[in-house]
């Protein structure tokens, strides 16, 4: 019996990580797909062709979102968002969503931002407890004044939903550094602590691999 037993957790292990796969994917390339209801009935596949034809519809939202940052990077396409934003930012609501969805898209895709790049231990709720976080940036100078003490932001997420958490300024000296890279801190987060690619050999090295990577680049840029 305890053979059956590890034989049919190992087939889980097998099939249950590629079948949420197909499942996710499926769900994500049908929703994307729905941007075809964007062409006009006569231009459809189906009507062209006379039968559905799955994925037609990433490849069209990757086209757009690729025709939309070519407009919006050349002089002109700037002048239009900026003017596109300007009446977006006169709608109550609509401005406080937007702005704020904005700045973390920026965060998250500038080739310029530091934002995510670190991964911390703070004692959070209380004293004895240790979460893990991402540094996103320096406080405003205001705030220090304010407290009288140097500040760092951190983003705490929540398990499993990491997009999900609490933004805490708390003092440099309450963070414990961890040198690990971010995607480690993710997928701890994102699995309870379940998965801990540190403490597997293969992991480990790809670790290990990406932090002597870092520090070369690092170094390059000191000289």
């Amino acid at each position: 019996m305890t053979s059956l037993r590890k034989y049919f957790v190992a087939g889980l292990l097998v099939w249950l990580p590629l079948v949420a796969t197909f499942v996710v994917l499926s769900f994500a390339i049908n929703l994307i797909d729905r941007s075809l209801l964007l062409l006009p009935v006569a231009y459809r596949p189906e009507t062209l062709i006379g039968f559905k034809v799955p994925g037609l519809g990433v490849i069209l939202t990757v086209m757009l979102v690729m025709l939309t940052g070519l407009i919006a990077a050349n002089f002109f396409g700037r002048k239009l968002v900026g003017a596109w934003e300007a009446i977006l930012s006169r709608i109550p609501l609509v401005r406080t969503v937007y702005g704020a969805v904005k700045q973390i898209t920026q965060s998250l895709f500038a080739d310029a931002s530091q934002s995510f790049r670190e991964v911390v231990l703070v004692e959070y709720p209380r004293r004895g407890m240790w979460m893990l976080a991402f540094v996103t940036g320096d406080t405003p100078k205001k705030f220090k004044n304010v407290v009288s003490q140097d500040l760092t932001n951190i983003y705490v997420p929540t398990t499993p939903n990491p997009t999900s958490g609490f933004y805490l300024m708390v003092p440099p000296s309450d963070i414990k550094r961890l040198d690990i890279p971010v995607e480690v801190g993710l997928k701890m987060i994102l699995s309870a602590g379940v998965v801990n690619p540190l403490d597997d050999p293969i992991e480990a090295e790809k670790v290990a691999a990406e932090i002597r990577a870092k520090e070369k680049q690092k170094a390059k840029r000191v000289k």
